[in-house]
């Protein structure tokens, strides 16, 4: 299935993502939030692993159900005590698990958050998909 990513003129051009993605019809999938986490439940260090892992956690939970990274429509991430100056972490998390799974230039939002479930989670991700019926 291919979804369809634009971008508004009469907004700043994206830097990493597009401002809307336009899906045909099919299956929508909403993934719930995972987190930086191995199959064994540990965490991984630090902002930039937990990111890495939570994005491949995510596109596995994805697979799982039939879907393909290149069904994404949107992403929403959350992350605990969010300042600017954590780009840097986040950035390089993400460019790992895209060594994994490349990601479409797709819809994202970053949210800061005081604190997710599970006290050690860092980061948590989840996206939105739809799939061929």
């Amino acid at each position: 299935m291919t979804i369809e990513l634009r971008n508004s003129d009469r907004l700043p051009a994206p830097a990493g993502f597009s401002h809307a993605a336009i899906a045909p019809p099919g299956q929508t999938v909403y993934l719930a939030g995972t987190i930086g986490t191995d199959a064994e439940g540990n965490f991984a260090d630090g902002l930039a692993d937990q990111t890495t892992r939570a994005l491949i956690n995510m596109v596995d939970a994805l697979i799982g159900v039939g879907g393909a990274v290149k069904d994404l429509a949107k992403i929403v991430v959350y992350v605990v005590g969010w300042r600017e100056s954590m780009q840097r972490e986040l950035f390089a998390g993400i460019g790992a698990a895209a060594q994994v799974n490349p990601l479409p230039l797709i819809p994202i939002t970053l949210v800061g958050v005081q604190s997710l479930f599970l006290d050690a989670a860092l980061i948590e991700v989840e996206g939105t998909a739809v799939i061929a019926p």
